[in-house]
């Protein structure tokens, strides 16, 4: 015979009158008790309720609320999906609606009806798993803007959030990360998830292009401008009207630009080479680059206001190195694309493939990695693609990953415990605290990994 698990429901109050009561009116939940800040800290961090409900009024002083704030913030910032409901007096009402500015989910005032509460409390749990089911599916699927994109890297799933909330924004992005991480991506991704997608990306390279033809590139000419200009030619700004502007490589911008191309940002007007007139611009700008501005304003070849004017909203983009899962879960997307674009039969990564993909830095991240499989694609003789095919030595298993979980949970563990340890100054009940378990399995713990106080 099995029974169902009660959900837990954390009380904080420092009246233990009131806390009977209100563990009497609870008896369908597993009713965790606390009578100070400290204490319903340790509980939150062991236990994770999903309800709380908390009066205000905590020790030291009970007769102020700054304790109660001040728990109220640290539940907001280490457990932000808890629905807290704060417990007020009759003449509270604004420290009520401070709470639930803070973050609370509800307030009720004392003396209360227990069945009232109960509804309250009940509606309080609901909330939280529908928003833990959204959560879930939003986890489960990637934004059609970033469609293009495949990773599972907690960092570059955080990136994709930060697109999403800056797309429908005009705000300048200033996408920072090695060569071949995949700024162009984003860059278009932001633009697909904006307003503007209906309108042109255009995006330049002036790293790519001569400094004597960059400005004509940007701004355009007027007829006659200069020897060669046959007819008057709008640039890639003018070009990019309503939609979205890419300056790729920005670092390599010449300093002779930099001034014009302030310009242009703080008026959104331009002027053809050889014009006069002001033609007013409304675009999205984007800008990507490998270096280190901040470098380049130190030695002079980059000026400071325009990297501040650029720098609204900085994404840096980890290297390939540093994605976690990336490297293989890429590796088999990109070989079923180069399959069906050379109209080969199946192919696919052999288990030392993957092993080999993975254990190596890929220093020309993303583009360095279609390029080996591409190749490979191409000249491949069986169905299965082996380490050396790719182009890449055999690992050995010592230096691959483990994916054993046991081993990993445990190194986790005990590097942990170290740290709340050290972090307590040898106090075991604080470091038990700071970790969310009991003391005595903390000691079991450090016994298992022969460690001593």
């Amino acid at each position: 015979m099995t029974t169902e698990k009660l959900r837990q429901l954390l009380v904080v109050e420092d009246d233990p009158a009131l806390q009977k009561q209100i563990r009497w009116s609870f008896d369908q939940y597993d009713v965790l008790l606390a009578g100070d800040r400290e204490s319903a800290l340790s509980q939150i961090r062991r236990y994770t309720p999903a309800v709380i409900t908390m009066d205000l009024g905590l020790p030291p002083d009970a007769d102020s609320v700054s304790e109660g704030f001040r728990l109220l913030e640290q539940i907001m910032a280490i457990a932000p999906d808890t629905k807290v409901i704060v417990l007020t007096g009759q003449n509270e009402q604004a420290n009520a609606l401070r709470a639930v500015a803070l973050g609370a989910y509800d307030f009720f005032v004392k003396p209360f009806e227990p069945e009232t509460l109960n509804l309250t409390v009940e509606r309080a749990f609901r909330f939280y798993d529908l928003q833990q089911e959204n959560h879930r599916l939003q986890a489960m699927q990637q934004p059609d803007a970033l469609g293009a994109l495949i990773t599972r890297d907690p960092e570059m799933l955080r990136i994709c959030r930060t697109i999403e909330k800056v797309a429908p924004t005009n705000a300048t992005v200033l996408l920072l990360g090695e060569s071949g991480t995949g700024k162009e991506l984003l860059a278009r991704g932001l633009h697909n998830a904006s307003p503007r997608r209906d309108t042109r990306f255009v995006a330049i390279n002036c790293a790519a292009i001569p400094e004597n033809l960059l400005e004509s590139e940007l701004f355009g000419y007027e007829k006659g401008a200069f020897s060669g200009a046959a007819k008057t030619t709008p640039g890639k700004i003018e070009m990019a009207h309503k939609g979205t502007l890419m300056l790729d490589e920005i670092g390599d911008l010449p300093l002779t630009l930099q001034s014009k191309l302030l310009r242009f940002l703080q008026e959104r007007v331009i002027e053809r080479v050889g014009g006069r007139q002001e033609i007013p611009i409304d675009v999205r700008v984007v800008c990507a680059t490998h270096q280190d501005l901040k470098t380049l304003i130190r030695e002079g070849r980059f000026r400071e206001d325009l990297y501040y004017r650029l720098a609204e909203i900085v994404i840096t983009i980890p290297p390939l190195r540093n994605r976690i899962g990336d490297a293989a879960l890429l590796a088999h997307a990109l070989i079923r694309r180069f399959t069906r674009e050379q109209n080969r039969s199946t192919l696919s990564l052999s288990e030392e493939a993957i092993h080999a993909i993975s254990a190596y830095p890929w220093p020309g991240n993303v583009r360095e990695l279609e390029n080996c499989l591409k190749r490979a694609t191409i000249m491949a003789e069986g169905t299965a693609l082996s380490a050396q095919d790719v182009g890449l030595d055999q690992v050995s298993e010592e230096n691959t990953m483990t994916l054993d979980l046991r081993t990993i949970r445990d190194e986790a563990e005990r590097k942990a415990i170290i740290a709340a340890v050290s972090r307590s100054n040898g106090n075991l009940a604080r470091a038990a605290d700071l970790l969310g378990i009991s003391r005595p399995t903390l000691y079991d713990l450090m016994h298992k990994f022969g460690l001593k106080s």
